[in-house]
């Protein structure tokens, strides 16, 4: 059952660049940025709220308490805190560039949020696949039609951060290739790291939240334009309302 639990994930990894590539294969700046931002913070707040938290909690039955996932998303917005201040203290010596260093933290930070997602993705496949193959093959479709906004998402977070569209696709693509990597370790260790599953959850959830509220909203204040406000409010709420549908119509399997 390795190999198709490989293929499952390796075709996922590839097949969330379709959006991407759609959107940016024909432009030279590709949409604005901060209409992107505006869609990827309110998808990554729908992600944590809608889909990872309720996932955490009803993963944790019988192991952990709700109130104990609650301290860990807690827990995890303070540690991504003192990660990005880290990372700033690091680069504050220089003034000339902190503006440019502020917007990398916002790309690691996404990077080690997007790459928790991906693993535990891949736990998910590999378990569907181990329980049964067609249940495996119909979660693998639907962990995609999942993938392919939020990896549009992430994609523009990266762009906003400064990387060219090369060394994003890169960076991107071997971030979902996590997905590989967790779905072999659950194969071979997956007794072992499945009571962990809510925990790792609940890190994403604390990670997206951060992102979204700490780093990305914030961005969207600079701008004074009236119109351009309205139009930013309104692409958030259509982030929101992206993954609302996807997980209305694709709902994940547990």
């Amino acid at each position: 059952m390795l190999l198709p639990i490989v293929i499952a994930t390796v075709f996922v990894s590839l097949v969330s660049f379709i959006g991407i590539i759609l959107i940016f294969k024909n432009t030279t700046q590709g949409p604005p940025l901060k209409a992107l931002i505006s869609l990827a913070a309110g998808a990554l707040l729908a992600v944590a709220f809608l889909d990872l938290l309720p996932e955490a909690i009803e993963e944790a039955e019988g192991t952990f308490e709700p109130h104990f996932i609650s301290g860990v998303i807690l827990l995890s917005i303070l540690a991504f805190f003192l990660l990005e201040r880290i990372l700033h203290w690091h680069h504050c010596s220089d003034a000339h560039y902190a503006h440019t260093h502020e917007k990398h933290n916002i790309v690691v930070l996404n990077l080690v949020g997007d790459a928790l997602h991906n693993i535990i993705d891949g736990f998910l496949i590999a378990s569907a696949f181990l329980l049964d193959f067609n249940v495996g093959i119909l979660v693998t479709i639907a962990v995609i039609l999942h993938e392919i906004p939020q990896e549009i998402f992430d994609f523009s977070i990266l762009l906003y951060g400064g990387l060219s569209k090369l060394k994003a696709i890169l960076f991107n693509l071997l971030v979902a290739l996590a997905a590989i990597g967790g779905a072999v370790v659950f194969f071979f260790f997956g007794n072992t790291f499945e009571h962990f599953i809510p925990v790792m959850v609940a890190i994403a959830v604390g990670n997206f939240i951060y992102l979204a509220v700490a780093d990305l909203i914030p961005e969207l204040y600079h701008e004074t334009n009236r119109k351009k406000i309205v139009q930013h409010t309104l692409w958030l709420l259509v982030g929101v309302g992206i993954i609302y549908l996807v997980n209305t119509i694709l709902p994940h399997s547990s």
